[in-house]
């Protein structure tokens, strides 16, 4: 790992199952459709088979029947006692029984108690004494070996939530909600945005150290992947899709000089067989056998290899699966140990969250194939049945050897133990390069400033083998066996582009798998675009313009993004090796008729946090009273907002403002978190550039209940405006539609319902 980029995280992630974690059944109406249950008999609704009906389960997803019995499944985990003494019966108990709906807080760490407050204190109190066809509804709870209560689950079902007002409301609020700061933990990226919010600890630090690269072999999911991570709108992180057994080895600019990266931190989340996800993916329950784990396990261990190899020395990397199978959890630890000759060791992590209960990995273990015949042994395994079952999956037969492993040191998470899936974690801890790296930089404490590549090539969408420098003296081979090719940073700089733009790669080398990407170009610094925005804003001297970029080499820029100056390194100087996604959030938005504001750009609200610390004028500092106003109230005039406001909007020329927020510290039942949002002075009435999703979002922070919407005129309903109902006045009407700098009336300046993605 590099200086410059310090505390850098990789999660490498899987695509043939879904995150393992809860998932909120919730806005899935196709499924419905698709997928309708047949009418059960008269006389049938218990069921003869003694299964358990989904519908009394509260499974509400309409699938056709799985009965929850796999025999083979049964027999294969008692044989190999990874469940204790006596609690069989629980095991299988839990297994059958739907998974509790859990969410998770996310965002900045303000804003998430904020929010939490809200559920506390209005949510889940209406449901405390709340009884429902008799019985008393359970009240969510908060996960015990979770931080700060930032995560909760509920045994709540759909059919449930139907049937009560309240419960109803309490749904409204999870799915709108999900939309800007609750994790519902079941699409992909919930992992990844842990590791972004770690990143934005500290809300007053625009760009924190480090960054985070999301990968994932499946095109598609890696758009799941850019909609969960920009909900927390950082410019650290930067989504790749590719392999994760063959990632490329990215370079660096240090001092001028080309280095390999390394990662402070790597997340591999491996693709697994899912037998731990039983309570949600319940066709797991027919197709189970142990081939899956056999088809896998040369995978996961070539993705852990590949991990392992690009971690810094005194780097933590996590190895995880769904899956209850030794075959595909201790085993690829074991044999990672092995082959890394002491390089790496299990890390005890026993004491890190005290809440959780765990069992100790497991040390011994049988293979057996799809036809139930076990092996104990590789010595055991007929030569027919060498290409399906590996060496690597039994434990090693050096007993000292094994002990000192500590494979006891893994976390194995029982579902019958605290309501749960059943997951498998390990934590590994580099101590020495691998046998095959003959030197790689250990985890430096500080930063340090990285020069300019004074070229750069495009960002490459190819999945060739990455190539390396060859004075850097370091060759590393990949998972699969395959060797890296190096190659002279002359010959990897002879592919010369235009300065800054990191785009596709010639037509030649694309073996693309979905959409072809736009380029990075960066803006040079000669470029006249920048000055009138560094004026209009008074943007300080200290503001990075070298990290500003676009998405297009041709024609007008029509938005501007901003990354963190280290992932700017990056892709300056791995153009042919990467295929990204994603990366930056937008911080700035054309005006097709700007020019008469004085600035062509606008605000935009993505990014407003991370703009807002080097903006010095243009910024309005508002009540909370105001940002009602302002976010229930589509165009509201200045005579609307309080006289502080008053005073400071009128003497503004028209164009983008910032709205600021600040708690009052002598009044502790307002808002205890700041607020900043983008908004438009116009002639005589001001509006704020807020996505919907966002906008009822910063309501429910405030106690607000979001009751509706006018779309007509332009209004929120909240239970505060409904009680106290504001008379419209004609003369504010057609003051409206005469104010030549209202937003609806200047072209190119319609905010929308929310900012477009790219």
């Amino acid at each position: 790992m590099q200086p410059e980029v310090r505390r850098v995280c990789c999660a490498v992630g899987s695509c043939v199952r879904s995150a393992c974690a809860a998932a909120w059944a919730m806005g899935r109406r196709a499924r419905g459709r698709r997928f309708q249950q047949p009418p059960q008999p008269e006389g049938e609704e218990d069921g003869s088979d003694g299964s358990r009906k989904r519908g009394q389960a509260g499974w509400e997803g309409g699938y056709p029947e799985i009965i929850k019995e796999n025999k083979l499944f049964e027999h294969y985990y008692q044989e190999l006692k990874i469940v204790p003494e006596g609690e069989w019966d629980q095991f299988m108990g839990s297994l059958r029984e739907p998974l509790p709906a859990t969410l998770r807080i996310t965002g900045y760490k303000s804003h998430a108690k904020e929010i939490l407050h809200c559920l506390k204190n209005k949510y889940f109190k209406e449901l405390e004494d709340l009884e429902v066809d008799g019985q008393k509804i359970e009240v969510p709870q908060p996960l015990s070996w979770y931080p700060e209560e930032l995560a909760w689950h509920t045994n709540l079902s759909r059919k449930i939530l139907r049937k009560s007002p309240l419960l109803a409301k309490f749904h409204q609020f999870l799915v709108s909600e999900t939309e800007s700061i609750l994790d519902m933990c079941a699409a992909p990226g919930s992992k990844t945005t842990q590791l972004i919010e770690m990143l934005h600890a500290d809300m007053s630090v625009p760009f924190p150290e480090g960054f985070v690269i999301a990968n994932d072999v499946d095109n598609k999911r890696c758009y799941l992947l850019v909609h969960q991570a920009k909900r927390l709108s950082s410019p650290c992180i930067m989504v790749v899709n590719h392999d994760a057994s063959s990632i490329p080895r990215l370079t660096v600019d240090v001092d001028g000089r080309k280095e390999i990266l390394f990662y402070d931190r790597i997340l591999c989340d491996v693709p697994c067989s899912g037998d731990g996800t039983m309570r949600k993916n319940i066709d797991v329950w027919k197709k189970w056998t142990t081939l899956n784990s056999l088809q896998l396990h040369g995978l996961q261990l070539r993705i852990a290899t590949r991990g392992a190899e690009q971690l810094a020395e005194g780097g933590r990397m996590v190895y995880s699966t769904c899956s209850l199978n030794p075959v595909e959890d201790e085993a690829i630890i074991a044999a990672l140990l092995e082959k890394s000759e002491g390089a790496l060791e299990l890390a005890d992590v026993s004491a890190e969250l005290p809440g959780l209960k765990w069992m100790p990995g497991v040390s011994q273990w049988k293979v057996m194939t799809r036809d139930g015949q076990w092996f104990a042994d590789w010595q055991e395994v007929p030569q027919g049945r060498h290409t399906q079952i590996r060496p690597t999956m039994f434990p090693p037969k050096d007993l000292d050897k094994l002990q000192a492993m500590h494979l006891e040191r893994c976390l194995r998470i029982l579902p019958h133990h605290q309501n749960t899936g059943g997951f498998f974690v390990a934590v590994l801890v580099k101590k020495a390069p691998m046998p095959w790296n003959k030197r790689q930089p250990k985890v430096q404490s500080k930063s340090a400033q990285a020069r300019e590549p004074k070229a750069s090539n495009p960002v490459a969408a190819t999945k060739g083998n990455p190539s390396d420098q060859s004075e850097l003296e370091s060759q590393m081979i990949t998972g699969a066996g395959d060797s890296e090719a190096a190659q002279t940073t002359e010959n990897t700089e002879s592919n010369e582009k235009k300065d800054g733009v990191c785009g596709p790669p010639p037509s030649k080398k694309m073996k693309l798998f979905g959409f072809k990407e736009d380029p990075f170009v960066f803006i040079p610094e000669d470029d006249p675009l920048f000055p009138p925005i560094e004026k209009f804003y008074a943007l300080d001297p200290s503001f990075p313009r070298m990290n500003l970029l676009t998405r297009t080499t041709e024609g007008k820029k029509r938005q501007l993004y901003m990354v963190s100056k280290e992932l700017r390194n990056v892709l300056l100087n791995n153009s042919e090796k990467m295929k990204v996604i994603n990366t930056g959030i937008k911080v700035w938005c054309r005006n097709n008729s700007g020019e008469e504001f004085d600035c062509a750009f606008r605000l935009a609200q993505e990014g407003i946090y991370t703009l807002y610390p080097f903006i010095n004028s243009r910024i309005i500092t508002v009540s909370m009273e105001d940002v009602k106003t302002l976010l229930t109230q589509e165009n509201p005039f200045f005579r609307k907002l309080s006289s502080e406001a008053y005073s400071q909007v009128k003497d503004l020329t028209k164009g983008s403002v910032v709205l600021k927020y600040e708690p009052d510290s002598a009044n502790p039942d307002t808002l205890r978190c700041p607020i900043v949002l983008c908004g438009w002075r116009g002639k005589a009435s001001i509006r704020t550039f807020v996505p919907k999703n966002e906008r009822l979002h910063y309501l429910r922070m405030m106690g607000l209940e979001v009751l509706g919407e006018k779309k007509k005129e332009g209004v929120i309903l909240t239970n505060e405006s409904v009680a106290s109902p504001e008379q419209p006045e004609e003369e504010d009407a057609k003051q409206t539609a005469q104010d030549p700098c209202n937003p609806d009336s200047v072209p190119g300046c319609d905010p929308g319902a929310a900012e477009p993605s790219r």
